[in-house]
């Protein structure tokens, strides 16, 4: 049984939410891939010190983002009800790192309205509970975090890796090629930080190749226009612990 706190939590939220009206725009619709999106929280946190609250020590979600469209459906708003047995792990793996003190609604709406109605043209992917609920099972079956450990890549502050070598070690492991992004480390400092790992998937839900010209420059940074997060170049990339972050 729904309890009365969970129902008024939810009227709260659809109200601040809301569900702006609109239409299908077919055109937004010719996506050909998947990019599932990763980011790594002491990094967002360092570039955003006042806004995190205890990140968490584990690569998270950002998105589940089609490759080409953007807002499909503007008359199909966000309904936290329909993803309520999946709140645990969407707290727990796919947390706004920005603003911890909503609980994540409003990126989760940002997340479904920007992405997921245009995902949607999947049938595994044709509700929020899917949409949703499979990006979390690709989450899991990627591991990213377990692997970058078992491939002996881990945050240090005092070694910088080659982001060749990162790039290269995903491959063993994925069998396909990932794209790796940073942010720079301070303003005038050539040494980027380790921000986000993209691994891409096929509308049949298999791994492909990622590809840097086939997506729009402003998905780079979505919601983060400030952050200067851009595909890394060749060279040292810092992979920061968390604990050695400013928050």
């Amino acid at each position: 049984m729904t309890s009365p706190a969970f129902l008024g939590a939810l009227c709260l939220a659809l109200s601040c939410l809301g569900g702006a009206h609109g239409f299908w725009r077919s055109d937004d619709l010719e996506w050909s891939k998947l990019i599932m999106v990763h980011h790594w929280p002491a990094t967002v946190c360092q570039e955003v010190v006042r806004h995190c609250k205890d990140p968490p020590n584990y690569w998270t979600i950002h998105g589940l983002w089609p490759d080409k469209s953007e807002a499909c459906n503007r008359s199909w708003p966000f309904n936290p009800h329909e993803i309520k047995d999946l709140l645990p792990d969407m707290k727990m793996y796919w947390p706004d790192l920005l603003h911890p003190s909503n609980c994540s609604l409003q990126f989760w709406s940002h997340e479904w309205k920007k992405h997921g109605t245009c995902a949607a043209q999947l049938d595994a992917l044709n509700s929020q509970r899917k949409y949703f609920g499979k990006s979390l099972d690709l989450y899991k079956a990627l591991a990213l975090t377990s692997m970058l450990q078992k491939l002996g890549i881990e945050p240090s502050t005092d070694h910088y890796y080659q982001v060749s070598d990162i790039r290269d070690a995903l491959v063993t492991v994925y069998k396909v090629v990932p794209k790796v992004q940073c942010f720079l480390l301070e303003k005038g400092q050539e040494v980027q930080l380790l921000g986000q790992v993209e691994l891409c998937f096929s509308k049949d839900l298999q791994l492909r190749n990622c590809s840097h010209a086939a997506e729009p420059a402003a998905r780079r940074q979505e919601a983060w226009p400030n952050l200067g997060l851009h595909v890394c170049n060749d060279g040292p990339v810092l992979y920061p612990p968390l604990n050695e972050t400013k928050l």
